[in-house]
């Protein structure tokens, strides 16, 4: 008789496992889908902004001119999401990318140009001053347990001052770069071996695009296959958890910040050759680009949640929507209205998946 009971609850407990799981509507599936596969949410965010600027712009955006545009600005804005990806991983964020990045390749360029240092030295002293400065903000943040977005808004504003009162404004031209370090703009060149070209949808590609695809390959692995990729997310999760399971928070923290700046370093040395000149107002946006970037990309800016792959397709909408706006001659001001309201949507986004109920 007790097995007859026991049977008949099992039964039931199953009928009702069933009548939950009938219950879910279509939006609750879309809910859970989103959940287990965040890099969706991008993916469709990106083709959908690819759809609509090719019907505004006639297909102007889908020309070889306009790819070629897309993945050279997407370039920078994409390394710097990359470091930005791994702080806001950890729930933290850094406000300091885009005023490092200025200081970094400043000092690559004056120090080759104008101090005649051997250029591999130059990019060289320019990484370390990158890695030390994201150091500082791992140490304030670690150590003294200063607020992440406090710490990079103030060394945002220090690294900025420093620059205008260092350079006086003064831009480097890309003549002095091309007689003194044409090794500072090889980010800049096409990707050529022989009469063999390098081609992405039929549009030439320069080095900073392979660059960049070649980081997230490479930040994509370390984040998914290593002990270090899964302490980071781990620290984002729950950092208390974190330390109870034997992770050294700290030192996580730390190397995050400090591999960061090392990005930002390199994104500093791609800039020079995007660009072609040192300028030491060029990036004003960068901040705002590289959080967007991520943002779109379904990385939590409460830490814990995303994929790095998620960020380089948030990197390439806000491409599409830069170069789109454009080629649909709209005022640029529309690019950073565009950037907001993506932010807002995508933050909006994650919050109806985080609710979810399983």
């Amino acid at each position: 008789m007790a097995d007859s009971y026991e049977a008949s609850a099992s039964g039931a407990d199953t009928r009702v496992a069933e009548f939950e799981q009938t219950r879910r509507s279509p939006l609750g599936h879309l809910q859970h889908l989103l959940h287990n596969y965040p890099t969706l949410v991008p993916i469709f965010i990106l083709l959908l902004s690819v759809a609509v600027f090719a019907v505004v712009t006639d297909g102007r955006l889908l020309s070889g001119l306009a790819i070629k545009i897309t993945l050279e600005q997407t370039a920078i804005v994409g390394i710097l999401a990359c470091a930005q990806t791994l702080i806001i991983l950890t729930a933290g964020i850094d406000l300091s990318v885009g005023a490092v990045m200025v200081l970094s390749y400043v000092a690559m360029g004056h120090m080759a140009v104008t101090y005649g240092w051997p250029p591999s030295i130059s990019i060289m002293a320019g990484l370390f001053l990158a890695m030390a400065i994201g150091a500082v903000n791992g140490l304030l943040v670690t150590r003294i347990k200063l607020p992440p977005f406090i710490v990079t808004l103030g060394m945002w504003q220090i690294v900025l001052a420093t620059v205008f009162l260092y350079t006086g404004s003064q831009s480097i031209r890309s003549q002095d770069i091309d007689a003194a370090a044409p090794l500072l703009k090889l980010f800049g060149e096409r990707v050529e071996i022989g009469d063999w070209s390098l081609r992405i949808m039929g549009a030439p590609t320069i080095y900073a695009v392979v660059l960049m695809l070649g980081l997230f390959v490479l930040f994509w692995y370390v984040l998914n296959h290593t002990a270090w990729g899964r302490q980071v997310y781990a620290v984002g999760d729950d950092i208390e958890a974190a330390e109870l399971a034997g992770v050294q928070t700290k030192r996580v923290l730390l190397s995050v910040y400090i591999v960061a700046g090392f990005i930002v370093g390199i994104a500093a040395w791609a800039a020079i050759g995007r660009v072609g000149s040192i300028s030491p107002s060029s990036f004003a946006e960068a901040n705002l680009d590289s959080i967007a970037a991520v943002v779109i990309g379904g990385t939590s800016l409460f830490g814990g949640r995303g994929t790095i792959m998620g960020t380089l397709f948030g990197a390439l909408t806000v491409g599409v929507f830069a170069t789109g706006l454009k080629l649909a001659g709209a005022n640029p001001q529309w690019v950073l209205f565009a950037s907001g309201c993506l932010i807002i949507l995508a933050v909006a986004l994650d919050q109806w998946i985080r609710r979810i109920s399983v």
